[in-house]
This record gives C-alpha cells, structure tokens and sequence, in this order.
C-alpha cells in the first residue's frame, strides 16, 4: 500500500504541473454538452427529456480524451519498466494510475455537471441523484479504460483502437447511469440502478487490475 500512495501522490503532482490537460478535459465536456442544444433546438421540454442522457454522453467522451495517456508517459521515460519490477505488485500500480484519472477528470467532470445540467433545463429534482450516478459510474471507466490503455500501449494510432476497445464496456454504466437520473425525474425509486452501477464499479475494481498488469508486462518484454 506504500506503494500504492506513492504512485497516486507521483501522479497527481504531475497531473497537478500538467493542469492544461485536465482542462482540456473540462472544456471538451462543456463545449460537447453545449452543441446539443444548438443541434437539436432551444426547446426546453426537448432538452429537459434528453439532458440526462447528453451529460453522461459528453461525460463518457470527456474521460476518454486522457485513457490512451495513462501509461504512455511512464512508457516512454523507462518508468513502466522500474514499476514492473519493482516489489510492489503491478495490480496495485494499475489502480493507483486509474485513481489518479478518475481523480483528476472524472471528479471535474461530476463538479461540473449540475451546471450543465442547468443549462439543458433538467428537472432540479434530478440533480442529486446525477450526481451520485457519475459518483458510483465514472470510477468504472476509469478501471476499463487502464485496460484498454495497457492494451494498447505502445501501437501507432492507440487513441483510435482504444476507442474501439473499451467503447462497448461503457455501455451498461451509459444505461444505468441515465436510467437512474430518469427514474428519479419520474418519481420512480432509482436505486436499484444505483445498486448495479456500483456493483459495475466493484467488479470493475475486483477483475481490472489483473488484465491490465498482465498487457502492461507484455508491453515492456
């Protein structure tokens, strides 16, 4: 666990000097929300039915925009190699490096979602539970996309396959996510998709490490 701390306090010290892509993060969030309205009209009972959906869509592309990054730079300075050896287990290094990007873009993101979703007219009554479904999803894209990022790590084009990975494994914590917020503006109870995206989440942090670990050993061989 030593380990562990140290890599996440390394990584987001190095996220910290490297703010600018965090914010690029942010504003491609923002901006990518923004476009809806202006494609789909400024009706305001059409947004308030799509604005669940949009925020999580925008959300889901914004985390993506940094996953192809997550071991590149240790790769390229040699870094990736101490880590593989290093006594520290190589799983626990994959969740350090998933908790360092959820920490530095999916936290900004679920920050900045209550905005958005003022600014798409979505219901107030939908705001906390918003929240808390980007709080229990987003640590789960984080998870996946370290596997897809390992896996790719190294190839030409990897933003593009990456893509093409983990795109697919996003899907249930997209309708969940959504299904909660929905639920919540129907006065329908919404916690069993709260439940399952939680379950996501432990799953995720239970099955991830270990693919991951085992794509970044066949990386540095």
């Amino acid at each position: 666990m030593n380990g562990f701390s140290a890599l996440l306090k390394r990584d987001l010290k190095l996220a910290y000097r490297q703010a600018s892509d965090s914010l690029t993060v942010l504003a491609f969030f923002v901006l990518a929300t923004v476009l809806f309205p202006l494609a789909v009209g400024p009706e305001p009972a059409i947004l308030a039915r799509i604005g669940a959906g949009v925020v999580w869509v925008a959300a889901l592309l914004a985390a993506m925009l940094s996953m192809d990054r997550m071991f590149q730079s240790d790769y390229d300075d040699g870094t990736l190699e101490l880590l593989v050896i290093a006594p520290a287990p190589l799983e626990l290094c994959v969740l350090a490096k998933a908790c360092a990007h959820w920490l530095t873009t999916g936290v900004p993101l679920i920050v900045a979602a209550p905005l958005m979703g003022l600014f798409l007219n979505l219901d107030p009554a939908g705001y906390g539970t918003l929240l808390l479904a980007l709080a229990l999803g987003t640590p789960s894209l984080s998870l996946i996309g370290a596997v897809g990022a390992a896996l790719v790590l190294g190839a030409r084009r990897g933003g593009a396959l990456l893509s093409l990975l983990i795109l697919p494994l996003f899907v249930p914590v997209l309708i969940f996510g959504v299904g909660a917020v929905e639920a919540a503006l129907t006065d329908i109870s919404a916690r069993p998709q709260l439940f399952v995206l939680g379950a996501l989440t432990l799953a995720a942090l239970a099955l991830t490490p270990w693919p991951a670990a085992a794509a970044l050993r066949q990386a540095v061989e």
